[in-house]
């Protein structure tokens, strides 16, 4: 598993930060394969038991 994050605990988590990538460091990497014609920001996020 070297190089990939995760974390050795009985609680339940269902995200690691570390996996996901930077969408404007994506979008810019893609620029010559797509039009952007609208851009989603998050506002908020909520989360419950």
């Amino acid at each position: 598993m070297e190089g990939i994050e995760f974390r050795d605990t009985a609680a339940f988590l269902d995200e690691i930060p570390g996996a996901y990538k930077d969408i404007d460091v994506v979008m810019e990497d893609a620029k010559e394969l797509v039009d952007i014609r609208h851009t989603l920001r998050q506002i908020v996020n909520v989360k419950g038991d």
